[in-house]
């Protein structure tokens, strides 16, 4: 089979590139305390007290919570209740692993693995998933289905995890923002 090749002029690879980056919303840098930066689209809102207690039902409420316009997608930072006794970054990303898995009805894994950020090393899972409806509440009779990109770093007694969420219908539509916004977490 005969290749030809075809070199694609600098100002149409420029255009292109830039039509791609127009979609992608800016992102801004936000400081969560004196150790931690976030960046998320500079149009979103932190999450109200209303918000955070619908969306995170704990007794722990998150160091930070950020959401869109639409309220459809959110970022979240927690620091979690699993007490780590060393930096055992492999048996961690296993235990979290085992975790995700068990919460919903069905995992589809799309990337996992432990990658570094700003030098730190961080265990990352992005997925979608399924939480089955139930027939005995009507108001909770359908599926719910997310896609989600969550992070978490490791640290000597505590690991602090970073969530986005959507919903998965709209995965295509954040994607790129998701780890975009993972890539730009800056922990001291």
């Amino acid at each position: 089979m005969l290749k030809i090749k075809k070199e694609v002029p600098k100002w149409l690879f420029l255009l292109i590139l830039f039509c791609f980056a127009a979609d992608r919303p800016k992102l801004t840098k936000i400081k969560v305390n004196d150790n931690l930066t976030v960046s998320v689209p500079k149009d979103w809102l932190a999450m109200e007290v209303e918000d955070i207690a619908q969306r995170y039902p704990s007794v722990r409420a998150p160091l930070a919570a950020y959401t869109n316009q639409e309220r459809a997608a959110d970022f979240s930072v927690n620091v979690s209740a699993t007490q780590w006794p060393d930096d055992d970054i492999e048996l961690a990303k296993k235990f979290f692993k085992a975790g995700l898995v068990n919460v919903f009805d069905k995992v589809d894994m799309i990337d996992e693995g432990i990658h570094e950020v700003h030098g730190k090393k961080f265990i990352f899972f992005e997925f979608e998933s399924r939480v089955n409806g139930s027939r005995q509440q009507q108001e909770l009779k359908d599926p719910v289905t997310t896609y989600t990109y969550i992070q978490y770093f490791i640290e000597p007694g505590k690991a602090l995890v970073f969530a986005f969420n959507c919903p998965r219908r709209d995965r295509e539509a954040w994607q790129e923002t998701a780890r975009a916004m993972m890539a730009g977490i800056k922990v001291k």
